[in-house]
C-alpha cells in the first residue's frame, strides 16, 4: 500500500486548489503577455481588476462571519460552520484574490509608468492598509478557529465598515487622480 495521497485527497485540500488556480492564472498571464503583447495590458487590466473584486467582497463579508461567529456558543455547530466557512474563504478566494490583484497591480504599474505619481502612492498606501487588514483578518480567523477569539460582536461590526472606506478612497485614488 502506497503512503502516497490520493487523488481525490489531494483534489480536496483547499490550499492545494487555491495554490493551482493561482499557478493556472500567473501561467495564463504570462502567455498572454507573449502571445498578444499589444492586448496583454488590458487583458492584465482586466484580470487585476476581477482579482481586486473578488478580494474586496472576501473583505466585506469576512467580518460579517466574524459578527456571527461571536455571537456562536463556542464549540456549538453553528460556530464550527463558521470555521469552515471563515477557512475556506480565506485559502480559496480571499488570499489567492489578494496575490493576484498585487501581482498584476504592480505590472500594470510598472508598464504604466505610475510609481511617481502622487495619486499613485496614497493608492498604494490604502492599499497596503487593506493588505494589512487581510493579515489582521486572517489571524483572527486563526484564533476562531482555536477558539480563542476574545473580540465581541461589535468590534466585528465596526472592523466591518473599514474595507469599504478603503475601497472607496482606492476607487476615488484611481479614477479621479485628485493630485
Amino acid at each position: 500500500m502506497s503512503d502516497a495521497p490520493s487523488a481525490s485527497s489531494l483534489a480536496a485540500s483547499p490550499g492545494r486548489r487555491a495554490a493551482l488556480a493561482l499557478a493556472v492564472t500567473v501561467i495564463l498571464a504570462a502567455a498572454l503577455v507573449f502571445i498578444v503583447p499589444g492586448d496583454a495590458y488590458l487583458w492584465l487590466k482586466a484580470f487585476h481588476v476581477i482579482a481586486v473584486i473578488a478580494w474586496m467582497a472576501t473583505m466585506l463579508y469576512l467580518p460579517r462571519l466574524f459578527v456571527y461567529h461571536a455571537e456562536a456558543p463556542v464549540g456549538s455547530a453553528q460556530a464550527e460552520t463558521f470555521k469552515l466557512m471563515e477557512s475556506r474563504l480565506l485559502n480559496i478566494i480571499a488570499t489567492p484574490a489578494m496575490i493576484i490583484a498585487w501581482v498584476l497591480g504592480l505590472w500594470l504599474a510598472t508598464t504604466s509608468h505610475f510609481w511617481s505619481a502622487p495619486w499613485f502612492h496614497a493608492k498604494i498606501t490604502l492599499v497596503l492598509l487593506l493588505s494589512g487588514l487581510h493579515g489582521y483578518l486572517s489571524a483572527s480567523a486563526r484564533a476562531f478557529r482555536e477558539d480563542r477569539n476574545t473580540k465581541p460582536a461589535r468590534h466585528w461590526r465596526i472592523i466591518n465598515e473599514v474595507p469599504a472606506v478603503l475601497m472607496i478612497g482606492i476607487v476615488i485614488l484611481v479614477i479621479v487622480k485628485p493630485f
